[in-house]
C-alpha cells in the first residue's frame, strides 16, 4: 500500500525569526489590495502572528521576481505569496508578462527550494478581476495563503520523513 502525505487543513508553526512574504503589485490597486488583505486575513485566522508576515510593495507585475529573489535569499523567509492583476488590454503586453512572471516564479521556487505561491490574475477584463479578488470566483489571496501554508506544512512533513527514514521519500 503507497504512503500518502496530504497537508491540506494543517498548522503551521513559524519559529520568531522565520517570515512568510507576501510579494504585491501596485498597479491595479484596487484589485491587489483585496488580494492583499484576504491573504494577510488567512494568515492571521491560521495562527501565523504579523510580525512574521513581510509585505512587500512593487509597482507592477513584472516587478514580482525581483523582489521574490530578494525574499528567497533570505534563510528566514521560508515561502513566498505573490498577488497581481494584469488585465488583457489592447496589445499582447499582458501575455509577455504572465508567462515571463510565471516562468521566473517557478524557477525561483525551484532553485531555493521554497514555496512560492502564484496570485497573479491573468485576465481578460476588470470584471474578471473584480470576481477573482472577492467576488462571485472567490479571492485568489485567500487561495494562495492557503495554498503556502499546505506547502510549508507538507514541506515539514517530509523533512521529517527524511530524517526519520534516513532517506528521501
Amino acid at each position: 500500500m503507497p504512503m500518502e502525505i496530504s497537508e491540506q487543513n494543517s498548522k503551521v508553526a513559524l519559529l520568531a525569526q522565520q517570515k512568510i512574504g507576501i510579494v504585491v503589485s501596485r498597479y491595479n490597486d484596487a484589485i491587489t489590495r483585496k488580494l492583499s488583505e484576504a491573504a494577510l486575513s488567512t494568515l492571521s485566522h491560521s495562527g501565523i502572528p504579523s510580525q512574521n508576515i513581510l509585505v512587500v510593495h512593487v509597482p507592477g507585475a513584472w516587478e514580482i521576481p525581483f523582489a521574490v529573489q530578494r525574499l528567497v535569499d533570505d534563510s528566514n523567509v521560508v515561502g513566498v505569496i505573490t498577488l497581481g492583476a494584469v488585465i488583457r488590454g489592447e496589445t499582447t503586453h499582458d501575455v509577455h508578462i504572465n508567462r515571463s512572471v510565471s516562468t521566473a516564479l517557478m524557477q525561483l521556487s525551484i532553485d531555493h527550494n521554497k514555496p512560492i505561491a502564484f496570485g497573479l490574475l491573468t485576465v481578460n477584463s476588470l470584471e474578471q478581476a473584480i470576481q477573482r479578488s472577492g467576488g462571485n470566483k472567490g479571492n485568489k489571496g485567500e487561495e494562495c495563503a492557503q495554498a503556502i501554508l499546505e506547502c510549508l506544512s507538507l514541506g515539514s512533513r517530509l523533512d521529517e520523513l527524511k530524517r526519520n527514514h534516513g532517506k528521501t521519500v
